[in-house]
């Protein structure tokens, strides 16, 4: 059978593990988000205040990062799709307690805390595993379109499932928005169970896990641009997590009318993001890292918008802008990962990526409720917005940000086979491309 040229480029980087992965991601996205608004409104309805939200939030966190480099190095020992479809059985068992417990009218502290920390373990070793996966899942000069529309209908699927979840939370309660996620979890797993990795090169006999960690860490370590933004994330993501885990839900009950209004809020942000993918199916910048970072400033708009706080109209409309935003970085982010780093590897540098990204989290999500106590909560939130400017403007010092360039080609052409150096990229045609996640790019 001879197969059409538009066959042919669409096998390259939409194949079955890429439509699968897409369409699990479509699921968990749907559930995930409006799980995230119940779990901070089971804990007001029972009593609890901005303080029990912000441990609920930082439990969910700890073992994730306490657990994410494990879960990078299994993830590239063992097949990376039952890492994920354990993860996805883990979650789905948490979120289904989470919803029995909030269901039976009387939720303790300690059972919401337990089940967080539950959730937060199986997303630790499914988020290196994943990230690897799709990275390894496209290849050729479309991936860095085949990112966008990942992005883009995950994104899409984060915006129906806050807007409707905001919504369930208002008319139905929290409890059974955790456990639509617990069932979504489960449909997830299953379409994940099917994933092909035959492509993937068995991996050669190491050292052990600890070697696997050197070795991850020894490429992590050795790209500036990497470590440099991964640091630089680990305070925006943690002051971001901060004021739309903890301060949004509870400027939304006490001034915008609840938990409908905020899940708008970010049913605009999740619409931003579907903006921003489409957009990057058609511009592919040069200086992949130099535009993406520019479009970090934008995420301390919310901070500000809530310190005011602005009325639902406004939110809405600046959470758009930096849904837009962070798509720009999150796209050019993923393509540069796969564009330089070795596939073997992939999910190892994923983990430290991860790590390194969300270590602040626990603490700057613990620590809100007593900020908002001794410094109030308006002045916490500006402090939120000047951090993610400020090491914004840090990050773009480092040479490498600014003048990483997409190789396309062309580019390929002029440099030759050696002009890549120490960052040459791995077996997956990544170096002939057109052309790093919640939140940096989550699968």
């Amino acid at each position: 059978m001879v197969t059409s040229p538009a066959a042919s480029r669409r096998s390259s980087w939409a194949g079955r593990n890429y439509t699968l992965l897409t369409a699990a991601a479509i699921i968990t996205n749907l559930g995930g988000h409006g799980a995230l608004i119940a779990a901070a409104f089971a804990v007001l309805d029972a009593g609890g205040d901005g303080g029990d939200v912000g441990l609920v939030a930082a439990a969910r966190t700890l073992p994730l990062v306490l657990f994410l480099l494990i879960g990078g190095a299994v993830a590239d020992r063992l097949p990376r799709h039952r890492v994920m479809v354990a993860a996805n059985s883990l979650n789905c068992v948490s979120q289904a307690a989470f919803a029995v417990v909030v269901l039976a009218g009387d939720p303790q502290l300690w059972q919401m805390l337990l089940l967080a920390a539950l959730g937060g373990t199986g997303q630790a070793f499914f988020g290196p595993a994943s990230e690897g996966m799709l990275l390894s899942s496209v290849s050729g000069e479309q991936a860095g379109r085949a990112f966008a529309l990942y992005r883009m209908a995950m994104q899409g699927a984060g915006l129906g499932g806050a807007a409707l979840g905001g919504l369930m939370v208002a008319m139905i309660g929290p409890g059974w928005v955790l456990a639509v996620d617990a069932v979504a979890f489960a449909a997830a797993g299953a379409l994940r169970a099917f994933l092909d990795v035959s492509h993937i090169p068995p991996r050669a006999p190491g050292g052990g896990l600890l070697a696997d960690l050197r070795d991850g860490w020894r490429e992590f370590t050795g790209r500036p641009w990497l470590w440099s933004i991964v640091a630089q994330f680990s305070v925006v993501v943690a002051v971001v997590g901060a004021a739309e885990s903890v301060f949004g839900p509870l400027v939304a009950e006490d001034e915008l009318g609840g938990a409908g209004p905020w899940g708008l809020a970010l049913g605009a942000f999740g619409a931003g993001t579907v903006c921003g993918a489409l957009l990057m199916t058609r511009w592919k910048p040069r200086r992949l890292l130099f535009a993406g970072t520019l479009c970090v400033f934008p995420l301390a708009a919310p901070s500000a918008a809530l310190a005011v706080p602005l009325p639902v109209a406004g939110l809405a409309a600046v959470m758009f802008v930096s849904g837009v935003a962070i798509e720009v970085f999150g796209v050019s982010w993923m393509t540069a990962m796969h564009q330089e780093i070795p596939e073997e590897k992939l999910s190892r540098v994923a983990a430290y990526d991860w790590f390194g990204s969300i270590a602040m989290v626990p603490l700057a999500t613990a620590l809100a409720g007593p900020a908002e106590q001794t410094f109030g909560r308006s002045p916490s939130l500006w402090g939120c917005a000047v951090l993610v400017v400020v090491v914004t403007a840090a990050v773009l010092f480092v040479p490498d940000v600014r003048n990483l360039t997409r190789r396309t080609k062309e580019v390929a052409a002029s440099q030759g086979p050696t002009a890549q150096g120490p960052t040459s990229p791995g077996p997956q045609g990544a170096g002939v491309q057109e052309t790093v996640s919640l939140e940096k790019p989550s699968a």
